[in-house]
């Protein structure tokens, strides 16, 4: 049974352009390889016909946990979206109580986190976190070196 997990569409839509380039591109390169290298004789001492198969069947592999992941895959309507606490796709404002430092970060699924344009990942630590509080909590991270404290500042959309 796949499990539901929750995109934008955009996030979506790259989902299904990159199955979509393993299927249509990848594959047939892949199936090439392996007559390219059946076309050189002997299979039994044949390091690139061994290749070419491993290849693809990592790419058959990947090719499946893609269709898995689309199956279970939900668009969440981000106008329906309620911002008194924060759910997914929810931008957080915090501060860091240790240091002050403020970030603002965006609640997304796990393969749309980007750390480098502000967005995480709800199964992170600090995602886990931050769910269903509101303005004005302290969230208590559990991180490796410790306990961090955030205090909310702002959820908007």
């Amino acid at each position: 049974m796949s499990k539901v997990s929750y995109y934008t569409a955009e996030g979506l839509k790259k989902l299904r352009e990159e199955l979509n380039q393993l299927k249509d591109v990848e594959r047939p390169k892949a199936s090439q390889a392996i007559a390219d290298a059946r076309d050189k004789g002997d299979l039994s001492e044949n390091a690139e016909y061994d290749a070419a198969k491993e290849a693809q069947g990592m790419l058959e592999m990947k090719i499946s946990k893609l269709e898995e992941t689309l199956a279970g895959a939900r668009v969440i309507d981000e106008s329906q979206l309620d911002t008194s606490k924060v759910l997914a796709l929810s931008i957080v404002k915090i501060k860091n109580q240790t240091n002050g430092m403020e970030m603002t970060y965006t609640l997304v699924a796990e393969s749309e986190a980007d750390l480098a344009s502000g967005k995480i990942s709800i199964n992170s630590p600090i995602g886990k976190g931050l769910l269903g509080k509101s303005v004005g909590d302290v969230a208590e991270i559990q991180v490796p070196s410790g306990i961090m404290k955030f205090d909310i500042l702002e959820i908007s959309r």
